[in-house]
C-alpha cells in the first residue's frame, strides 16, 4: 500500500527510492524551490519548503492500480491534512514510462486525468459534503473524496508552453478546499496573493494566463475548467466528470 511522505523524510531517504521516484521528486523539488523563486504558486512553494505538503507515489496512470493508489493516499491524507499546516496539499507522482513521456500528448493526459477522477469517485462511498454541488456546471462544485472537497491540479510531461503545468512525470495535486478560506476574493490577503501569483505566472509561462483561472464560488466560475489547463485558451465544452453527478450518492443534494 502506498504511504504518505514528507519532504524531510524524502530528503533523508532519497537514495532508497526507486529510480523513477527519486527522479520525480528531485525534479519537482528543483522546479518549485528554485533559487530564483520563479515558481508562480507562492503557497505551494511555501508549503513545500515548510514541510506542509505531503507526497505519495502511485502506479502507471494507465493501470487499474492507479485509482486504488489515489484512493488509499487520499484516505490517509483526509485524516491528517488539517494537522500539516496552512499550506496543505497532497502531491502524487505517477510512474510514467519513458515511452509515455515521449509520445503522449496533452490531450491524451487530459483524458487520462479525468478518467482517474471518475474511477476514484466510483470507489468513494462517502456522502457528498453539504454546500458543495454535485453538478460540475454549478459554481460551487468541487471534486470530493471521503467527504472532503479538493481542488485537483494536473501537470504533465507534455506541457511545453504552459510551464506552470509541466512536470517530468504525470502528477496530480489535491488541495483541500479549507486552505482557501483565507485566500479568496473577499480577503485582502487573497487579493494580494492573486496579484502576486498572476505576475509570476505571466513571467513563468510562455503564454497569457488561461481565461478559466477565476475565484471559487464566483457565479462566472467553473472549478473543473481550472483542474487541467491546455496549452491554448480552450476548454472542453462539457465537464468530462459530468455524467457522475447524474448518479448521486444517497446523501447528495443536487443544486
Amino acid at each position: 500500500m502506498p504511504r504518505l511522505m514528507t519532504k524531510r523524510w524524502l530528503d533523508e531517504h532519497l537514495p532508497e527510492l526507486a529510480d523513477w521516484q527519486r527522479q520525480a521528486f528531485s525534479d519537482f523539488d528543483s522546479q518549485i524551490a528554485d533559487p530564483g523563486k520563479t515558481y508562480p504558486c507562492i503557497p505551494g512553494r511555501q508549503g513545500h519548503l515548510t514541510n506542509n505538503l505531503r507526497y505519495g507515489f502511485a502506479a502507471d496512470p494507465r493501470s487499474k492500480e492507479a485509482a486504488d493508489d489515489i484512493c488509499s493516499l487520499l484516505s490517509q491524507y483526509n485524516k491528517v491534512s488539517r494537522d500539516t499546516g496552512p499550506y496543505a496539499s497532497l502531491v502524487l507522482f505517477f510512474e510514467t514510462p519513458e515511452s509515455l513521456i515521449r509520445k503522449a500528448t496533452v490531450e491524451f493526459f487530459e483524458e487520462l486525468f479525468w478518467s482517474l477522477l471518475r474511477q476514484v469517485n466510483e470507489k468513494d462511498h462517502a456522502p457528498w459534503p453539504e454546500g458543495i454541488s454535485p453538478n460540475p456546471e454549478h459554481h460551487t462544485w468541487e471534486f470530493c473524496y471521503g467527504g472532503e472537497p479538493y481542488f485537483a491540479f494536473c501537470a504533465t510531461p507534455a506541457h511545453e508552453v504552459r510551464l506552470s503545468r509541466r512536470a517530468s512525470c504525470f502528477l496530480i495535486a489535491f488541495q483541500p478546499r479549507w486552505v482557501f478560506e483565507e485566500l479568496n476574493d473577499s480577503t485582502a490577503l487573497g487579493r494580494k496573493m492573486k496579484k502576486l501569483i498572476r505576475g509570476k505566472l505571466s513571467a513563468y509561462d510562455r503564454i497569457p494566463a488561461h481565461p478559466s483561472l477565476k475565484w471559487y464560488g464566483g457565479e462566472d466560475n467553473l472549478e473543473w475548467k481550472q483542474y487541467f489547463l491546455r496549452e491554448d485558451e480552450s476548454s472542453p465544452s462539457r465537464c468530462p466528470f459530468s455524467h457522475v453527478w447524474n448518479q448521486p450518492k444517497d446523501a447528495k443534494t443536487q443544486s
